[in-house]
């Protein structure tokens, strides 16, 4: 029996908050090494010292990627999941080596599937620091199973 929710059981409205996560050193020299992404802003403590943001910040994309790694802890997804439809992101704030990140999830509609048995959320998300500050924002379209 899956445990995660199904279609049926999402209202708009609805708020999901996980965890928290630090963002590490290790983490920004890993996801550069897997992505091939080596800008200095995230490599290079020199170079990064004479930017507007004076230090080196993580990758929005590695900030984005934990935080769907974070939503995996709320439970709601597992065995529900049909899909991972479309991810949107706005970048607002830069992440720094250090900082401790958290997803909130808010869902913003619901729309049944014409075919029965399955349904398509979308969820605002929003990716705060340790401090309240919004670093990241947008949407997931997740399609899921909906009850028997």
């Amino acid at each position: 029996m899956p445990k995660g929710m199904f279609f049926s059981e999402f209202k708009v409205g609805q708020e999901f908050i996980t965890g928290r996560r630090t963002i590490t050193e290790t983490d920004v020299v890993m996801f550069a090494g897997l992505s091939g992404d080596y800008n200095p802003l995230h490599t290079d403590a020199v170079f990064a010292e004479k930017t507007p943001f004076k230090q080196r910040i993580a990758h929005g994309m590695l900030t984005v990627s934990i935080s769907t790694g974070l939503s995996q802890t709320l439970g709601i997804f597992e065995g529900t999941t049909i899909a991972l439809m479309q991810q949107s992101f706005t970048y607002k704030a830069p992440v720094f080596f250090g900082d401790t990140i958290h997803l909130k999830m808010t869902v913003q509609s619901c729309h049944p599937s014409s075919k029965g048995g399955k349904g398509r959320v979308v969820f605002r998300s929003e990716i705060f620091k340790q401090d309240g500050t919004l670093v990241n924002e947008g949407e997931w379209m997740v399609m899921f199973a909906d009850k028997k």
